[in-house]
């Protein structure tokens, strides 16, 4: 078998998943079985490059989850240098009578060469690795990846809320949402793994020192008593061995040391980015720290008796970079010019006054301060694009229809930090974001206080304070929900598309669903538009359902429900008529939304002397409008508030159900004063869901 088919059978053994079990039983067979000197060399230089590309990897990964298996890797790593010191340790004692090679050549290599077989070198060589090993990489690292793991378990429920904000606001789809929630519980896994990781190289620093006095004693011991050795002799040969095979085992320990403080001191941004990428664009992106640094440096080169060649070389070295950074920053890349804005000296007569001049008003638009604006611009990183993008798509498919695109612009009539939604020329949501800092909403139960700016949250009006990123695992540890500037607009956006879709939705867009509906369905479309309602009346039947937060996205059922009303000539065409009728055929998507799949409704009824007079109240009314004392609608508002309370606190939706014929006129008129009350009509309960009361109001309240 040659050397190829060798090496494919190697392969097909590692990727048949025995690789690591094999190499487990290799480490115990190290600290049982003796070994000749030649595998020791071959195991101690393997150990050295293991330790180089377990190093270099923590510096080119972009954050820790994309080394997760790190731990892990400690762990082997630990266990394999323990055995090889095990296995070094039992050729020194039973061979190193006979000179410095009889352990390999890489332990005499270390003891010969790099300690220059004086031992007082050696041994003071030694003892600073292992005083830089243990107590400062090591006991640093441990630290960190100690409060870094409580942190992160502290902070999940705050990064599962802000991700469930995401979601629901439309910024992530459902595969993103659970992607991060894999990535949040992997963190938590990883840091608490990288706590007792720690551990391990903490004990492997303290098992080098006592492998260390152990070896020279029982060399000693057994140099003079075994072998006849004189105390001297004895001293030198165990002495530069052991010496050496610290050496060469404390090296790869110290780097292990260092990767595994590189990791857990990482800071990832969203960016993403390698070491190299972060320390070039943080260290060296302004000018004034290494000019600074120049000057003083120059300065002392200056004095005599100082190094002045060593200070002045590396003070212009510092000043250069400064310069080149200067200009870099300072030029204008000739591909970003814009040629068209160069001005002539020729006088350009304004033109006639065309159809085209006169701008239509935005049916949604978003305008921003100037300190907004690099939200906006991508080539900043701004990321608000992409929200309101990911908010119209969410929405579009919650409400059944396309939602028009959100214009952007700038207004220097705004504060620097303030926005505004518009919905046809008219503001409708006006809020004030700080883009370089993160909002930490108060869900309503949190379990202390976070430094920052105190303000409301512009879309529910949520207690809530502007903090730095720096913040963040602190305020989601005590319970905040924490967002970034983007997402705060982007959600405000979303609410007010909500609110108002029904001015978003015209002609234009019933004929689109129309079509759309035709094509599955044409002889439904075509028996009802236009010969029985007109494509007017449709419009103003899907708006009262979108006024009334109920989705359009059932067009089949809501063009049945509008066939069977208008059947015949003698039938209603009364948009309120037909939307109570629709409704009624929505009934179990509209529960569903309300309750989910719950089998019990709770429900809030009228006591029926009450209902009575609501009935009479409409009758004779202007547009079905409840015609009511004030004093009695004061108290039906106080009483459902409070009962509604009751039902939020206990988890459940305050539902109110009452006579069809006077459903529509309570929620106009509890729309605004009481958004969180849904009001159902005793017809669009389906038949499967048990109705459970559990309050009755009455005139008195």
């Amino acid at each position: 078998m040659d050397f190829k088919q060798r090496f494919i059978k190697v392969k097909e053994v590692l990727q048949s998943g025995l690789g690591i079990p094999i190499a487990v039983l290799a480490l115990l067979g190290m600290v049982t079985i003796p070994m000749p000197p030649f595998l020791l060399d071959i195991f101690f230089t393997f150990n050295i490059a293991l330790s180089l590309v377990v190093l270099v990897l923590t510096l080119y990964a972009k954050r820790p989850l994309d080394f997760a298996i790190f731990p892990t890797i400690i762990l082997l790593a630990t266990l394999f240098r323990l055995s090889l010191n095990i296995a070094s340790t039992r050729v020194i004692l039973l061979e190193g009578h006979e000179g410095g090679a009889a352990a390999g050549q890489v332990i005499e290599a270390f003891g010969e060469f790099v300690i220059g077989g004086n031992l007082a070198v050696g041994l003071v060589i030694f003892s600073i690795l292992v005083i830089i090993n243990f107590v400062v990489i090591t006991k640093g690292a441990g630290r960190v990846a100690e409060v870094s793991a409580r942190f992160t378990l502290d902070s999940m429920p705050g990064k599962q809320m802000a991700i469930d904000a995401d979601l629901n606001a439309g910024l992530i789809t459902q595969e993103e949402a659970q992607t991060r929630r894999a990535d949040i519980s992997m963190e938590a896994e990883f840091y608490g793994s990288m706590d007792g990781a720690s551990k391990f190289v903490r004990g492997d620093a303290i098992a080098g020192i006592l492998i260390l006095f152990i070896n020279l004693i029982g060399g000693l011991a057994i140099g003079m008593t075994q072998h006849g050795l004189p105390f001297t002799e004895a001293g030198e040969v165990y002495a530069i061995l052991t010496l050496g095979d610290g050496l060469v085992a404390q090296i790869p320990a110290l780097l292990l040391s260092t990767a595994t403080a590189i990791i857990v001191t990482r800071v990832t941004g969203a960016d993403r980015k390698d070491m190299s990428e972060q320390m070039q664009e943080q260290m060296f992106a302004t000018p004034q720290a290494l000019g600074t640094a120049a000057g003083i440096i120059g300065v002392m080169g200056l004095i005599p008796g100082m190094p002045n060649f060593a200070f002045l070389t590396f003070a212009g070295i510092a000043g250069g970079g400064a310069y080149l950074i200067y200009r870099k920053q300072q030029a204008i890349p000739e591909s970003d010019m814009d040629l068209s804005a160069i001005e002539t000296e020729e006088e350009v007569k304004p033109a006639d006054l065309s159809w085209d001049d006169v701008q239509n008003v935005d049916v949604l638009g978003l305008e921003v301060g100037y300190r907004l604006i690099p939200m906006v611009d991508q080539a900043q990183n701004g990321q608000l694009l992409d929200r309101v993008k990911g908010v119209r798509r969410k929405v579009s498919q919650e409400l059944g229809f396309l939602v028009p695109p959100v214009h952007i612009r700038d207004n220097l009539d705004l504060k620097p930090n303030q926005y505004r939604v518009m919905l046809m020329g008219v503001p409708l949501g006006l809020g004030e974001v700080f883009p370089e800092k993160e909002l930490a909403i108060n869900p309503g139960q949190v379990f202390g206080d976070v430094a920052g700016i105190a303000t409301k949250d512009p879309t529910f009006g949520l207690d809530a304070v502007w903090i730095n990123p720096s913040d963040q695992d602190q305020a989601q540890a005590l319970g905040y929900t924490v967002v970034d500037a983007s997402t705060v607009v982007a959600t405000h956006v979303s609410q007010v598309v909500q609110d108002y879709a029904y001015d978003l939705f015209g002609h234009d867009e019933t004929q689109q669903l129309l079509d759309k509906l035709k094509q599955s369905s044409p002889k439904l479309v075509e028996e009802l538009v236009p010969d029985k309602l007109s494509l007017a009346i449709v419009v103003r039947v899907l708006q009262n359902l979108l006024r009334e937060k109920v989705p359009i996205k059932d067009m089949r059922t809501i063009l049945e429900a509008l066939t069977e009303k208008t059947a015949s000539a003698t039938d209603t065409k009364d948009p309120n008529e037909l939307t109570m009728f629709v409704r009624v055929a929505l009934g179990r998507a509209i529960v569903q939304e309300i309750v989910g799949s719950e089998e019990e409704l709770k429900v809030i009824t009228l006591e029926p002397s009450l209902e009575q007079i609501l009935l009479q109240a409409t009758q004779g009314a202007p547009d079905g409008q409840l015609a009511i004392e004030p004093g009695l609608a004061e108290r039906l508002h106080t009483t459902l508030k409070e009962e509604s309370q009751k039902l939020e606190a206990a988890g459940q939706s305050p539902v109110l159900l009452v006579a069809p014929q006077i459903r529509a006129q309570l929620a106009r008129l509890f729309k605004y004063s009481l958004p969180e009350l849904f009001i159902l009509a005793y017809s669009e309960v389906p038949e499967n869901r048990q109705i459970s009361v559990v309050a009755n109001v009455g005139q008195g309240g």
